[in-house]
């Protein structure tokens, strides 16, 4: 970065562009995201046209709409020529509509036409994901006529490891890869040669399914198909890393009862990150008034044994923790596709034994600890654990159960976590705190 710097502050623009021409693409991005805005637009001037593409497509998308506003249209809709039809479209999804639009007027015929054929799929599908610079080859070619238009078409392509075959009605026919054309015999035809047992994806299919198909066949990259099983364009395995994370935050944020954002943390304003946190917050604040007015109901028998008041936290935070471990258990093996509702039963089954495993245990220490160290009786000890191993098998019943029915109806199991399960459980676990009191003690 000092080096840099130095650089642009002395003006040696030459040397500076040098150096930059030797290093990485993200290396550089990660170097220009450190910079102000100015600086990084001085740099970007500076780059090679080619380099300067590439590295535009690791920036961030604040730092994206910065320098594409800042440039001319000529050296915008040359920046927007050199990307990957999806690095494209992913930049214009984010920025204004009056900027689209000047964009793409500027950009080549082929540029507008495969950005405008992204652009009509939904979000988050595969026809969204796609990129449609690939290696199309026709089945009745030969190796030596295949690898010839590899030569001519394959610099601007995505990949060419794996090359795609396609019939006369463009129809996908099997697959080749480049091991197979470099070893094969100039004069075979492709149809000889090509795999014809074709795993593909349907355009519509949702960025999570994708993900999981990658991460069943260990592809790095797998074609995209329309209804009539012809080609339209290719998704990454870099693009799925970027699925997976997208993903796996988006989960966590509503385990944590947060709205998803599609900002990084450092970049999202203090407004805008009280708007994700307040609606979950007022709603389990709304909820969580159900306990208050359990306790309240009990007053009676909690004034005539008022020992019992000093065990509702404990046993509140040890339901909520328990329903909490199986709540994040089912909702990570439903994303991973592990579980499926017909397990329902199993799972069920199988956390109840969980639980009671679990329940004595705890019971057991809390038992020794109440009569040893606390001294509240035989009868107060008796209730207290009771009433635990039964919140404990409550809990982890619905912490397993309600992410499952959450994602048969439709909603994000993920929903269904900590927040939510302990909230429900806290009223759950009164509830059989005070009756099992009033069943024992009679109060």
């Amino acid at each position: 970065m000092e080096e840099i710097r130095k650089l642009l502050e002395t003006k040696q623009y030459t040397t500076l562009r040098q150096q930059m021409a030797e290093m990485n693409d993200a290396d550089i991005a990660v170097i220009m995201e450190e910079m102000d805005e100015t600086e990084m637009l001085k740099v970007f001037r500076i780059l090679p046209k080619d380099l300067a593409a590439d590295v535009f497509s690791y920036l961030e998308v604040e730092n994206q709409q910065w320098i594409i506003t800042s440039l001319s249209d000529r050296e915008a809709a040359n920046i927007i020529d050199n990307l990957m039809a999806d690095d494209a479209v992913d930049l214009l999804e984010e920025m204004p509509a009056n900027i689209v639009t000047r964009l793409l007027a500027n950009a080549n015929p082929e540029t507008r036409r495969d950005i405008n054929l992204l652009l009509r799929y939904p979000e988050d599908s595969a026809g969204s994901l796609m990129t449609v610079e690939f290696v199309d080859l026709k089945e009745d070619l030969t190796v030596e006529e295949a690898i010839a238009r590899i030569r001519k078409v394959g610099l601007v392509s995505e990949t060419i490891n794996i090359c795609y075959v396609l019939d006369a009605q463009r129809r996908l026919v099997g697959t080749i890869t480049l091991r197979a054309l470099l070893f094969g015999d100039p004069e075979e035809r492709i149809s000889d040669l090509m795999h014809e047992n074709v795993i593909s994806i349907h355009t519509l299919m949702d960025q999570e399914e994708v993900a999981a198909q990658f991460k069943k066949y260990d592809f790095i990259s797998m074609p995209v198909v329309d209804n009539e099983k012809r080609l339209v364009g290719i998704i990454t395995v870099d693009d799925i890393v970027d699925i997976m994370e997208e993903e796996a935050t988006e989960d966590i944020e509503k385990m944590a009862a947060i709205m998803p954002s599609d900002k990084s943390y450092m970049k999202t304003g203090i407004w805008e990150t009280y708007k994700k946190r307040i609606p979950w917050l007022l709603l389990l604040m709304v909820s969580a008034t159900f306990t208050g007015q359990i306790i309240n109901g009990f007053q009676d028998a909690l004034s005539v044994c008022t020992v019992l008041t000093m065990f509702i936290p404990m046993l509140m935070d040890t339901g909520g923790n328990a329903g909490g471990q199986a709540s994040v258990t089912v909702i990570r093996g439903l994303s991973l596709g592990e579980i499926e509702y017909r397990d329902t039963l199993r799972i069920v089954w199988k956390e109840i034994r969980v639980a009671v495993l679990c329940g004595l245990s705890l019971a057991a220490a809390n038992f020794a600890k109440l009569m040893l160290f606390d001294r509240v009786g035989f009868t107060v000890s008796l209730v207290v654990c009771i009433a635990l191993v039964a919140a404990i098998i409550i809990a982890k019943v619905i912490g397993c159960t309600l992410p499952i029915l959450a994602k048969r109806v439709g909603f994000d199991p993920a929903v269904m976590a900590s927040p939510f399960i302990t909230t429900i459980v806290d009223a759950l676990s009164l509830l059989i705190y005070f009756q099992i009191a009033k069943g024992i003690m009679g109060i």
